[in-house]
């Protein structure tokens, strides 16, 4: 597979308006994953070790907020930007942590446009705000993240439509 699978774009930024949701889908925690990414990033008991994790507020064993930020971004990756012109990302306005995340769950994504806008600055990309919503099995929202996307243009902007807007 092409690290860049640009050939079959499914999503310009046309295709992005304000309101629009997408299901992008959905994946099950693995224990030996959620050890293995706290061991190598966020190396805190209750992340670690059944154990420690018992007495925690946890109760149990849970995923690390930033596993659960990267099996977000591997959903949206793999269900939505290999399929668009995405140009990255300039970064985020929030990330929520709502509930934990514990080995077994399972996790879906959902993504919903509520702001979209030509760039002043780039006439042939445009700007989204994205609200990225996970739920676990149960219906529970477990991880809220509103943030900026940068999606190449189908038709770059008129000039006078440059003038016009905002950057």
């Amino acid at each position: 597979m092409s690290m860049h699978p640009q050939k079959n774009i499914k999503y310009f930024w046309e295709d992005l308006p304000v309101g629009r949701t997408l299901e992008i889908g959905s994946t099950t925690v693995d224990r030996d994953e959620v050890i293995a990414f706290a061991g190598k990033y966020d190396p805190q008991p209750f992340h670690l070790d059944e154990e420690a994790a018992a007495k925690s507020m946890f109760g149990k064993l849970s995923a690390s907020g930033w596993h659960t930020c990267s099996m977000a971004m591997a959903l949206m990756v793999r269900g939505f930007l290999h399929e668009s012109s995405s140009l990255g990302s300039p970064g985020l306005e929030s990330l929520k942590w709502l509930k934990p995340v514990y080995p077994g769950d399972t996790l879906t994504l959902r993504q919903r446009i509520t702001e979209s806008r030509p760039m002043k600055s780039r006439p042939d990309v445009g700007l989204t705000r994205t609200l990225w919503e996970m739920f676990n099995q149960h219906g529970e929202q477990v991880l809220l993240m509103d943030g900026y996307g940068m999606f190449r243009r189908r038709t770059p902007a008129a000039v006078d439509e440059q003038s016009a807007d905002c950057a």
